[in-house]
C-alpha cells in the first residue's frame, strides 16, 4: 500500500537489515526520530506490517519515523530481536539524532521490545530518549497478570484459547522469562523518560500496562496511563475509523507536544 498523503516511504538496509522511514514530505527544521518496535510476539511482522502504524505516527507527530525488521522466532530466540534493535538505536546515533530527539515507541511485542531497549540502554549507561511511547504492549512474558484469567472471555484477539503467540512464545527459547530484557516489567524504570502507555480494556494483556505503569510510577517516572473502554489489542490500528482509536492518536500527538515544549524550556 501506498503510504498516506504527505509522506515518503523509504526503504533502505542497514547493515543488512531491512528498515525504512518515513517521513513527512515537509520535514520540521529540527530532525527528530521516532523509533518504532513493530508487534506480532516475537515470531511474525515486518515492513509492511510496521507501515500503517509508522504512516500514521508521522502524520500525527511530524517526526521522521524508523522501522526495522528484527530477527524472528523460532529461528531467532531471545535475545535476536533486542540485540537487533541496539543495533539500530546505535544506528541513530551515529545518524547524528541525539537521544534527546528520538522516542521509542512500539506496539504489542514491540512495545515490550521498546522498553526492553531502554532498559538496557539504561543499564549499560546509554543515553536514553526523550520518551517511550506503548501501545497494548507486551511487558511480561511470564503471563502473570489477572487480567490473562479476567479478559480471557472477552478478548477477541486472544482470548478463549491458549493456541496464539502469547502462551506458545518460541522467543524466549532457554531464557528466564521474567528476565527484564524479555519482560521489561520485571525491570528498574528508576529514571525513564516519560511515558504514554495505551491499552484496550478488553486484553488479556491489560494488566502488562497497568502493572508496568504502576510500578513505573512508584520508581519517579511520569507515566500517562490510559486504558480505553470496549477496545481490543492495538485498537490503534484503527486509525481514523473508530471514536477511540482517533482519541488515542490525539493523545499520541499532544503526549509528544508536551514532551518537547518541556525539553525546549530546559
Amino acid at each position: 500500500a501506498a503510504p498516506m498523503a504527505g509522506l515518503s516511504w523509504e526503504p533502505f538496509s542497514l547493515n543488512g537489515m531491512n528498515a525504512a522511514w518515513m517521513r513527512r514530505k515537509a520535514p520540521h527544521k529540527r530532525r527528530r526520530a521516532i523509533l518504532y518496535c513493530h508487534g506480532g510476539g516475537y515470531t511474525c511482522g515486518q515492513l509492511g506490517y510496521a507501515r500503517v502504524l509508522a504512516s500514521k505516527l508521522a502524520l500525527s507527530t511530524g517526526c521522521d519515523v524508523l522501522s526495522f525488521e528484527y530477527r524472528l522466532a523460532p529461528e531467532a530466540p531471545y535475545p535476536s530481536a533486542i540485540d537487533d534493535a541496539l543495533r539500530v538505536w546505535d544506528y541513530l546515533m551515529y545518524m547524528g539524532i541525539g537521544a534527546r530527539d528520538v522516542i521509542v515507541a512500539g506496539d504489542s511485542a514491540g512495545g515490550g521490545l521498546a522498553l526492553a531497549l531502554c532498559l538496557y540502554a539504561k543499564d549499560h549507561g546509554l543515553p536514553l530518549p526523550a520518551g517511550i511511547i506503548t501501545m497494548s504492549p507486551w511487558t511480561d512474558v511470564s503471563l502473570s497478570g489477572a487480567s490473562y484469567e479476567e479478559n480471557y472471555t472477552i478478548d477477541p484477539l486472544f482470548g478463549n484459547s491458549k493456541e496464539n503467540m502469547l502462551y506458545q512464545c518460541s522467543y524466549i527459547g532457554n531464557a528466564n522469562p521474567k528476565n527484564p530484557y524479555l519482560s521489561p516489567l520485571f525491570g528498574d524504570f528508576e529514571g525513564f523518560p516519560p511515558m504514554l502507555m495505551q491499552v484496550g480494556a478488553y486484553e488479556v494483556l491489560l494488566d502488562d500496562t497497568r502493572a508496568a505503569a504502576k510500578k513505573a510510577r512508584a520508581e519517579g517516572v511520569k507515566v500517562r496511563c490510559s486504558v480505553y473502554d470496549g477496545m481490543f489489542h492495538v485498537f490503534q490500528m484503527g486509525l481514523d475509523l473508530i471514536p477511540e482509536s482517533r482519541e488515542a492518536w490525539e493523545e499520541v500527538a499532544e503526549y509528544l507536544r508536551i514532551i518537547y515544549r518541556s525539553k525546549c524550556n530546559k
